[in-house]
Order: structure tokens, then C-alpha cells, then sequence
């Protein structure tokens, strides 16, 4: 009889090996061991510096070799990259040698994207145009590639720009760009902001021990019981195939993507910051309460913040920004959402998407310059408010439909749903027979629309309660997560990005 005792080593390593199928996640039980052990490494380490550089960079690299095997070597080839061309561009004495440098830097980034991101779609649209036979070339395309490539464009203009000096320790550098939290999906921290951090070498006081765990269980809700929950039983199904759906099933299930799609990638974005402040860093929110937004400029100003700052500073602001002719300055908010529709992902629906940010944000604009009586007095009444944050709520809720859909004929499907067979009439149908859906993102927008001073107090019980209570907070937080999860893990979103 077999001893049940001895360890399947085979299995083990089967585990810790690169699967493609199953990265390591936030959200799994793999990552919650490995990350367990990681900790208890780290607080050992803590008072050497170099050790503790060495052990989370090697940490971070097989967290990313598990999304994306050998694709670990780019992302190193990067940070060598970088560190030497940060260190020429201070040695250049000339502008013109600086721009050279930044001319390479780009180029290199760009280049990587353009080839692992858009090379079929490319290589598909000519194909199309000259009407020849179309092969997709089988492209591995590494996680987080888009967040880590912004991250060292923007490490290089910084430079440039005279904003920071360049970093002198290789290790320091190479901790910053690999650093596991934010590396798939984000935040895109910025170098002139983590680095001082990276280099005082810092140690996690109490508060941000209980805020890292608050933001990391709050992540958890958002992206299990909420985000992968209405996923997996209504959203896709509608996406699917909506004209087996009304056009009130399809609306809901528009509004029913929007807030999965918050959850999701918010949810990451607070598990990343949560990790962060346990490891003794602290990052900025990336998101603040983003359908509170009266307007498309504010809503760029509370969604995907880390992004939409970075497309501002280092596309918008280059191209001319607003101190320019208002044609040129409407052509530069455009040229700018569609770059940012283009990063995620090789898809004209995404170019949609982002030009139809871009027309939100100018039509705003002119809004503004052609009706000026609507001052701030007006704007600040009740119901102003409520009519600009619905409008500005169904804008986005229409737009996000492009950024689902897989094709267009998804959207003519939905549009046609909508305008010639609503039937209003099946809504209590609908509520009985997807009640926990109902609930769940009903309970989701409510939470989203609370006042921002019930987290803030919710979010100083926590960190004000015994170290007993925080931990049975947070044992039965996980517990309820296992219980209700679905069956099949669910990537996060961001992660093809």
C-alpha cells in the first residue's frame, strides 16, 4: 500500500511550472501560499538591503514566468535597456543626443508592441487590402507588456525632461520595473515615484499593514463574488449571442459589464496597492468612484487614472495639449483616445472605443465653450448633477459595448435588440429568474455610489481594530470568497493588455 504521506514531486513541479492555462493570480490558492512563504522570506530579509533586492526580484520573475515563461528574459532585456540608456542620457551634452536617446528608447518599447500586439492585425488588414491568403503568424503575446513598456518610456522622457536623475543602482532599477504588484495589469507607476521609495529601502508600519489588507479583501469581493459572479452566469451569455436576448436584457447586461468590468480591473488595482503597502511601498489609487463623473473629462480623471495621467503627460502634452488652435487641440484629445484604444489590444473595436472617448471628451468641450451660462453655481444644483452624472453614466455604458464586443456584429445585434424588440415587459421575469445577478450588481453600483466617507470610516474601524479581530475579518472574508467563487479561476481582464 502506498504511503499518502510522501510528496507527488511530479505534481509539485507540475504546479509551479509555466502553464499558460493557469498563471499565478491574485485570486488563487497558489499565489496565497507562495505568497504566504514570500512574506515570512521578506520580514527575515528586511535589514539587508541587497538580499531582500535579490530575493523579491527573483520572486517577481517567477511570478511573471508563470503568465508568461521565457518572455521573463524581455522584461530583463528591459531593465538592462533601460539602466544603460538612462545612465548615457545624462552623459549626453547635447539636446540633440538626448532626443537620440529617447528616439531609441521609444523605438525599442514601440517596436515590441507593434510585433507581439499588432503584427497580425496588420499583417490582416494588408492581406485584406491586397487580397491575398491570411495566416496568422502564432505570436506569444507576454502579460502586462503594455504596462511594463509605459513604465520605461516614461522612466526615460523623465530623464530627459530633467524631472529625475538617472538611477545609478542596477539592482534598484531592476526591482522597480519587475516589481511583481503592479506588473500584469498595473498600476503604471511611474520610476520618479517608486524609485525614492525602492531606495530608502522602507519597512510597512501598522497602518499600512491594515490598509493593505482592507484594499486586498476589498479586492477579492469586487473581483469574485461580483465581477467573475455576473461574468460567468449573464454577462458573456448576453455578449455571446444577443439576439437570443430582449433589448432590456441586452441594456442590462451593457450595465452589467460595466460594473464587472470596474470590478475586475479596480479589484486588481486594490489587491496590487494593498500588496504594495504590506511590502512597505505605497502607490496612487487608480481609480475614484468613476461613474460619480459629471462629465467625460472627469471621467478620464477617476477611471484608470495611472493610465489616463500617463496619456496626458507623455502624448497629449507633446502633441500641443490645449495651448494650441482649438482645431489642433480637438485633433490631439482625439489622437490621444485612439492611441489609448489601441493599446488595449489589436482590434479596430478598441480603435472605436477609443474614438468614441475621444468624441465624448471634445463634444465636452465644446459644450463648455458654447454654453457658458451653465457655471458652477447651476452645475452644483441636486438635480444638474444627477442628470450630468446619468448622461455621462449611459455614454460610457453605450461605449464599453464596443469594448466587449468581439466584432461588430455583436453591437448591430444589441442595437437591433434594443430599438425593435425592448420588452420592457419581461423585467419581472428577469428579476425573478436572474435574482442573484440582479443582487449582486444592484448591491455593486450601490456600494460604488455610497459616499466615499463610509469607506474612509469602514476603512479606519478595520485599522483601529485588535490585531484579533483584523485577522477573523479577514478569515471569514477568504472563506466567504472560496464558498461562493466559480469553478473555473477567471483571469483578470487587464491581463491581455
Amino acid at each position: 500500500m502506498e504511503d499518502q504521506s510522501v510528496i507527488d514531486f511530479d505534481k509539485l513541479i507540475g504546479v509551479l511550472k509555466f502553464d499558460q492555462y493557469n498563471p499565478l493570480l491574485f485570486n488563487t490558492g497558489l499565489f496565497l501560499i507562495l505568497f504566504a512563504a514570500f512574506i515570512v522570506i521578506y520580514q527575515l530579509l528586511r535589514k539587508h538591503r541587497t538580499a531582500k533586492f535579490l530575493f523579491v526580484i527573483a520572486f517577481s520573475l517567477y511570478f511573471y514566468y508563470k503568465s508568461s515563461a521565457e518572455c521573463c528574459f524581455i522584461l530583463l532585456g528591459v531593465c538592462v535597456s533601460d539602466f544603460l540608456l538612462g545612465i548615457l542620457m545624462e552623459q549626453c551634452r547635447k539636446q540633440w543626443q538626448k532626443k537620440c536617446v529617447v528616439t531609441i528608447n521609444v523605438v525599442l518599447n514601440v517596436g515590441m508592441l507593434v510585433y507581439f500586439k499588432y503584427f497580425n492585425l496588420l499583417y490582416e488588414t494588408v492581406a485584406n487590402f491586397t487580397h491575398r491568403d491570411f495566416d496568422a503568424l502564432d505570436i506569444i503575446l507576454p502579460a502586462g507588456i503594455s504596462f511594463f513598456t509605459f513604465r520605461s518610456i516614461s522612466y526615460i522622457v523623465d530623464i530627459y525632461r530633467g524631472e529625475m536623475k538617472a538611477c545609478r543602482d542596477f539592482l534598484a532599477y531592476t526591482f522597480y520595473l519587475t516589481f511583481f504588484p503592479p506588473l500584469l495589469a498595473g498600476p503604471v507607476v511611474r520610476a520618479k515615484d517608486m524609485l525614492p521609495q525602492v531606495q530608502a529601502n522602507p519597512e510597512a508600519s501598522h497602518a499600512m499593514v491594515s490598509e493593505g489588507l482592507f484594499l486586498i479583501m476589498c479586492g477579492l469581493v469586487k473581483k469574485v463574488i461580483v465581477a467573475d459572479f455576473i461574468s460567468q452566469n449573464f454577462v458573456d451569455r448576453i455578449f455571446d449571442n444577443p439576439l437570443l436576448y430582449s433589448g432590456f436584457e441586452v441594456v442590462m447586461g451593457a450595465y452589467g459589464f460595466l460594473i464587472q468590468l470596474y470590478c475586475d480591473f479596480s479589484g486588481y488595482s486594490d489587491m496590487a496597492i494593498g500588496i504594495a503597502l504590506l511590502l512597505g511601498y505605497q502607490f496612487m489609487d487608480n481609480f475614484r468612484s468613476p461613474f460619480k463623473s459629471q462629465n467625460p473629462t472627469e471621467f478620464w480623471h477617476r477611471w484608470h487614472i495611472s493610465l489616463s495621467s500617463w496619456l496626458r503627460d507623455y502624448i497629449y502634452i507633446p502633441l500641443g495639449g490645449n495651448r494650441c488652435h482649438p482645431v489642433i487641440h480637438h485633433a490631439n484629445l482625439m489622437c490621444t483616445m485612439l492611441i489609448g484604444g489601441l493599446w488595449h489590444g489589436a482590434s479596430w473595436m478598441y480603435l472605436i472605443w477609443g474614438g468614441l472617448q475621444g468624441v465624448f471628451l471634445s463634444g465636452h468641450k465644446l459644450l463648455k465653450k458654447a454654453m457658458p451660462e451653465l457655471d458652477a453655481e447651476k452645475r452644483n444644483k441636486w438635480w444638474r448633477r444627477s442628470l450630468n452624472i446619468f448622461i455621462t453614466f449611459n455614454l460610457i455604458a453605450i461605449s464599453m459595448i464596443f469594448f466587449r464586443a468581439r466584432s461588430m456584429d455583436v453591437v448591430k445585434g444589441m442595437w437591433t435588440q434594443v430599438t425593435t424588440n425592448f420588452h420592457i415587459d419581461v423585467a419581472p421575469q428577469f428579476i425573478e429568474g436572474y435574482l442573484l445577478i440582479v443582487l449582486a450588481m444592484a448591491g455593486a453600483y450601490l456600494m460604488h455610489f455610497a459616499p466615499e466617507t463610509w469607506t474612509h470610516k469602514l476603512k479606519g474601524w478595520y485599522a483601529a481594530s485588535p490585531l484579533m479581530i483584523q485577522t477573523v475579518v479577514l478569515g471569514v472574508v477568504i472563506f466567504i470568497i472560496i464558498q461562493t467563487r466559480q469553478s473555473d479561476i477567471m483571469p483578470f481582464i487587464y491581463l491581455q493588455y
